[in-house]
């Protein structure tokens, strides 16, 4: 009975349009009062429990790191290396943009950090070489989602942390899904700008473009390297990468002044207001789900009307496509993971797998009205009209749900650089 009144409260938090985080604590002071120890004082005990963790602390400093490379010129000078290895294919600008988000996101761990770092510079200069401009967005949005799939990505790290799940894990088996991403939108844009004329290879304008790109292109070739080396954390990484993007940015590339860090910091901390008291909240209510064994008693029901993993998979995977249309990345995680992993442990899905597959699902949200988020920060930064930006991402929407069919189908393209094996 008291499940069903959870429930409508929930809806109607819902049909009143209120936060996330006043849902949140509404739903947790409920559970905390009904099911479990009937103080409310209770809820800051365990959000202070929650958040006591080290691996929280990689989350602003990446954000932090990927606002200094914004400010600074390593998204422009890696956009000049792998435009001068670009140019003799046709659409080559345009393959230069989905390679320069693919190594910015190796960066940045952002899907809007990476659109608007790239997209910045992207936008302007397809449309002057003569690119169409709804595809021109539709390379760039789409290839923004990338910062949240290949390593280091910060919505990883929150599934990581509700779900207990290896950190480094999950940022080798995006390897598999992120590479396969960027082939194919490489391949859509050689195809659609196939009768583009291609220009010829510069050898002069690759050396300098290498000389001046050098200290960019090793940042992520460092980040990565520690982690996998075991010489960092995925904390220890964060600190490594912002230390070294402003050591790059103000004395050697001197694009950055000191004074400008203030600014900058004052960016990272408006994510971090929004995304901590959430978080917070969202992990209270984790323990006292856990406490009272609600992941399980979902499985045991799951499992009496469901018999196919591939059906679950099917459900789980158009629910969290609905959900990417209407939350964020990061909410969708605090509050599905915790539950919706235990029972796809129980169908036999590997958790890292089951992170990936959530993610990919909701990397497309990003894309999708009315809470597509790159959408949303495109028609702000590029001054385009949302319906034209929806359009515009309508085909890379289609491939990216042809990968992530194969991802489902073929989960050894996440798994392999995980556990080696096909």
């Amino acid at each position: 009975m008291m499940g069903f009144v959870l429930a409508g409260l929930v809806l109607l938090l819902l049909v009143l349009r209120q936060p996330l985080l006043v849902i949140l604590l509404v739903a947790t002071g409920f559970v905390h009062l009904v099911w479990g120890r009937g103080q409310l004082d209770y809820i800051v005990e365990d959000m202070w429990v929650g958040l006591d963790k080290e691996l929280i602390l990689s989350v602003p400093l990446f954000v932090l790191c990927g606002n200094v490379m914004t400010r600074g010129s390593i998204a422009q000078r890696l956009i000049d290396m792998l435009a001068s290895v670009t140019r003799p294919l046709p659409g080559g600008m345009a393959v230069a943009c989905v390679l320069s988000c693919s190594v910015f996101a190796a960066i940045s761990g952002s899907s809007i950090v990476t659109m608007l770092a790239i997209g910045s510079v992207m936008f302007p200069a397809m449309r002057q070489a003569g690119y169409d401009v709804k595809f021109t967005l539709g390379a760039i949005t789409a290839g923004g989602t990338l910062g949240i799939i290949i390593p280091p990505s910060i919505p990883m790290i929150i599934y990581g942390l509700v779900t207990e799940t290896s950190i480094t894990d999950l940022f080798a088996a995006g390897f598999g899904p992120g590479i396969l991403l960027m082939l194919v939108l490489s391949a859509y844009s050689i195809w659609v700008n196939r009768k583009m004329p291609a220009q010829r290879f510069d050898l002069g304008a690759f050396k300098r473009a290498c000389s001046r790109g050098i200290w960019a292109l090793l940042m992520p070739v460092i980040l990565l390297g520690g982690i996998y080396s075991g010489y960092f954390t995925a904390t220890e990484a964060a600190a490594v990468a912002l230390a070294y993007a402003m050591v790059i940015e103000i004395f050697v590339h001197k694009e950055l002044r000191l004074r400008d860090f203030y600014g900058v910091v004052l960016e990272a901390s408006k994510l971090g207001g929004s995304l901590f008291p959430v978080l917070a909240v969202a992990l209270s209510l984790n323990i006292i789900l856990i406490e009272h064994r609600v992941p399980q008693s979902m499985v045991a029901v799951m499992q009496g009307y469901i018999d196919s993993p591939l059906v679950f998979m099917l459900m789980v995977n158009v629910l969290l496509l609905i959900v990417g249309c209407l939350m964020t990345t990061g909410e969708a995680i605090l509050v599905l993971a915790p539950l919706l992993m235990p029972v796809a442990e129980s169908y036999g899905f590997n958790r890292v797998l089951f992170g990936l597959i959530m993610i990919l699902n909701l990397e497309i949200g990003y894309l999708t009205p009315p809470v597509g988020l790159n959408l949303i920060v495109a028609m702000s930064a590029f001054k385009q009209s949302f319906a034209l930006l929806c359009r515009a991402a309508v085909p890379f929407i289609v491939l990216m749900l042809c990968c992530l069919a194969l991802v489902v189908w073929q989960p050894w393209i996440a798994m392999y650089f995980v556990t080696g094996k096909f």
